[in-house]
């Protein structure tokens, strides 16, 4: 069996933990295509703060208790460039996360596109599943959104590390989402995969974007894979960061029922077939979707691997 899991953030990191499980008890080969909107230059390092979130926790090296980063991380560097004054401030890298990044800017300089350095980056860490960026072309998700008494359009990062989402927000937008082309073997793993799963990770600036990229949501949604989401919101809250002001942004009510019909039926030219709720929402619908309440809270490896069985049982490949 082949699974393909479109998974961005902290929540769809430790979802594909699951997947990875469930997958060694099927036998299934899973390859997870990645968000890079977050995707930023800072201090001369381009940082992938979704595909390092991935690679981090599938590799057993992530922070459990920020949910982000390197476990055992030091702060120097961060120190340091504190002390010289060096903007932005509001972003701290950490002393080893910094090494990933000169890595990856070193190979990127170098003309190696981010597809095959994401795959030379994991060779140290063996996530035991396939990781691709959503594209190798620059793709930012910015924010238009009100900043000391102006309209403008900031970074993502900037909106959420430095303001916390915490001023008057309009839109979205997905920069060289238009221009940009699928990183190899996207398309491909979603054309030939038996099932596709959308993670809990947030609609709006994870699964969006990667969406967002000529040919990938046509993949997804002409393609002859059953499409199951589950959903990132329990009891109407979000099970982390910040989802529900991302969908009252975009007018989406803070549901499970919401973020499944913002994803929308396949039959009437959304996405999902199949749409797996927390058993507090067993009463959410989605109409022209097949929707399942089981537990959704990832509180181990065990009880997401059950989810992930549970979401291939409703797309009937389990």
């Amino acid at each position: 069996m082949r699974i393909v899991v479109l998974t961005g953030g902290i929540g769809g990191a430790r979802f594909l933990v699951g997947v990875r499980a469930h997958a060694r008890e099927i036998g299934a080969e899973v390859t997870a295509v990645v968000n890079v909107g977050d995707d930023v230059r800072l201090h001369g390092l381009q940082i992938c703060p979704d595909l390092d979130s991935v690679m981090y926790t599938l590799g057993g090296a992530a922070e459990p208790e920020r949910g982000w980063g390197r476990t055992g991380e030091t702060w120097v560097v961060k120190d340091e460039l504190a002390k010289y004054g060096a903007e932005p401030s509001w972003f701290g890298l950490g002393d080893k996360d910094t090494a990933t990044h000169l890595v990856r800017t070193t190979m990127l300089t170098a003309g190696y596109p981010l597809s095959q350095v994401t795959t030379a980056l994991c060779d140290r860490w063996q996530p035991g599943v396939t990781l691709l960026p959503a594209t190798d072309e620059r793709l930012e998700t910015h924010v238009v959104a009100d900043v000391d008494g102006e309209r403008k359009a900031i970074h993502f990062q900037e909106w959420w590390v430095r303001y916390r989402g915490d001023v008057p927000t309009h839109r979205f937008v997905f920069v060289g989402a238009e221009a940009a082309k699928p990183a190899p073997g996207v398309t491909e793993a979603i054309g030939a995969a038996d099932v596709v799963l959308l993670a809990p990770s947030n609609p709006v600036v994870s699964i969006a974007p990667i969406l967002a990229v000529p040919g990938i949501r046509e993949a997804v949604a002409d393609g002859p894979a059953p499409v199951v989401g589950v959903s990132p919101v329990i009891a109407g809250a979000p099970v982390r960061g910040m989802a529900d002001r991302c969908l009252a942004t975009v007018g989406v009510e803070v549901s499970a029922a919401g973020v499944g019909g913002l994803y929308g039926a396949r039959t009437g030219g959304g996405l999902l077939d199949g749409w797996l709720v927390d058993t507090a929402d067993s009463v959410a619908e989605v109409a022209g979707v097949r929707t399942r309440a089981v537990p959704l809270w990832m509180s181990d490896e065990r009880a997401t691997a059950a989810m992930v069985a549970a979401a291939l049982d409703l797309a009937g490949v389990s």
